[in-house]
């Protein structure tokens, strides 16, 4: 346990963060997980609108510096991949 003042803040600080990216990082699954399984599902239309919708809430989470932005960019681009490959 921390014996220092600053350290007992950085504790706190800690544990607020943590569950703060966990809410991000779960936000962010389940906007992906909902557009995988449109397009195994082959409702196209619907996977370009949770697209968008999975595209923001990666943008986001690397805005708040839960991800990396390559991390998302790299993200990002393999969705799209899947989609155009499930168009072809």
């Amino acid at each position: 346990m921390a014996n220092h003042k600053s350290a007992m803040k950085r504790a706190r600080q800690t544990i607020v963060r943590t569950e703060r990216n966990r809410v991000v990082k779960s936000r962010v699954r389940t906007a992906v997980r909902q557009f995988r399984d449109a397009v195994a599902a082959g409702n196209l239309e619907e996977a370009d609108t949770l697209l968008k919708a999975a595209t923001r809430e990666l943008r986001k989470a690397s805005s708040k510096g839960v991800f990396h932005k390559r991390t998302v960019s790299r993200r990002v681009s393999r969705l799209v991949q899947g989609l155009n490959a499930a168009r072809a």
